[in-house]
């Protein structure tokens, strides 16, 4: 059924329905894969440390087990014909183990390249795009030695951050060192903070036999590190669309890339464009395609991994996506944790609610989201404050 070239099986005869496939990861991305793929009739097998994950608590299997676990590893080996992640932190040697024996997408040398910065942006100067000065941080030396335009910058973490997480901007020298301490002098990159018009992000498929199919540019608003809103179209000319566009994709060709890619750009005060960073997976930014496209992300990830052909990736409504974070859970002037009033969102039709199944609300913790479909990009903007208002999405509950 499945065949091997150039050391990675592929999907042919394409998987048909009733196969088992298998995820690394039990998050909230990894449950919207189990819906896209029991929704066209595969079986999933979720590998994940976690007693009640998102993703375990849905799927048709769920092997709690360590990823880099042999046992767990050779189980998923038997009963499953394909394999991908759900998160870029999925160990890549785990990735190597399985790709042994079935399919395997994205390759663990492509989430290699995106777990750890340094190389991310190594490769990504090898492609010919821009991306922010910066200077490797090994240590305090590092940090004495940097070029004097680094600052101010933000310094981050190479390897296991995410969402804002293990990074920190910092003003000066003494701030680098003090955070480069409190991060346990773990290896960073320190990069120069830049005066940014907005921030996009391109989600783009690519199948075995080279085939892309991207989605429509999204423009994206985070505060504290964590993505808030994606709106879809993207409010840029489009020329930046097409650049940025043309850019996931060089980027997917390059290193052969088998699955769905986010690349996230940053956009200077200049027009020009900047490669963030790689998301080897589907993306936060890319949710609204479940309400607003022919072809979800997550139903796209599908059908890459079984062989199928490339789904439309035309979007058929102007969309809004806004992230429910646990902040909202905390209401009142003391504070208190009451679950939110989910009728303030589905009373509008247009509205779309998607909770991720998670027991415990906690400031900053991705609880789920709400997209909202507009006849234009402003008007599902518009119904969207509405509806973060109603529910206090952007308020700050206590630390």
């Amino acid at each position: 059924m499945i065949e091997h070239a150039r050391h990675q099986f592929r999907p042919s005869p394409p998987l048909p329905p009733g196969s088992w496939l298998g995820l690394l990861g039990g998050g909230q991305l990894g449950r919207m894969f189990c819906s896209a793929a029991q929704s066209v009739g595969f079986r999933v097998c979720v590998l994940d440390p976690g007693s009640n994950s998102p993703a375990g608590s849905v799927a048709d299997r769920h092997i709690q087990a360590d990823y880099l676990d042999g046992e767990a590893l050779a189980e998923m080996s038997r009963l499953c014909s394909a394999v991908t992640t759900e998160f870029e932190n999925v160990p890549a040697r785990a990735l190597e183990i399985l790709a042994q024996h079935l399919v395997v997408s994205p390759a663990a040398d492509a989430v290699e390249i995106a777990q750890d910065r340094i190389a991310e942006k190594h490769f990504l100067r090898e492609c010919g795009l821009a991306v922010a000065p910066f200077a490797e941080i090994r240590s305090a030396e590092d940090i004495a030695a940097a070029p004097a335009n680094l600052f101010p910058g933000i310094l981050k973490i190479s390897r296991l951050g995410y969402d804002g997480k293990g990074q920190a901007r910092v003003a000066n020298r003494e701030e680098a060192l003090a955070a480069f301490a409190s991060m346990g002098s773990s290896v960073c990159v320190l990069e120069r903070q830049l005066a940014l018009s907005c921030e996009l992000s391109v989600v783009v498929a690519r199948g075995f036999d080279g085939e892309t199919a991207p989605y429509p540019v999204a423009e994206n608003v985070h505060g504290d590190g964590i993505l808030r809103r994606s709106s879809a179209p993207a409010r840029v000319e489009a020329s930046l669309a097409r650049e940025a566009t043309d850019a996931a994709v060089r980027i997917a060709h390059t290193i052969e890339y088998v699955g769905v890619l986010c690349v996230e750009f940053f956009v200077l005060a200049d027009g020009s464009l900047v490669v963030n960073e790689l998301a080897p997976r589907p993306h936060n930014s890319g949710h609204y395609t479940i309400d607003a496209c022919v072809t979800s992300q997550f139903e796209q990830q599908v059908r890459v991994m079984t062989g199928w052909p490339l789904g439309g990736t035309q979007q058929h409504e102007p969309a809004v996506m806004i992230n429910v974070l646990g902040d909202c859970w905390f209401d009142g002037p003391d504070w208190t944790l009451r679950e939110p009033d989910w009728r303030r969102v589905v009373m509008h039709p247009r509205a779309k609610l998607h909770l991720y199944g998670k027991t415990e609300a906690r400031p900053g913790r991705k609880m789920g989201h709400i997209t909202v479909l507009g006849d234009s990009v402003e008007q599902a903007a518009g119904l969207a404050q509405r509806i973060a208002d109603d529910l206090g999405i952007g308020g700050s509950p206590p630390a």
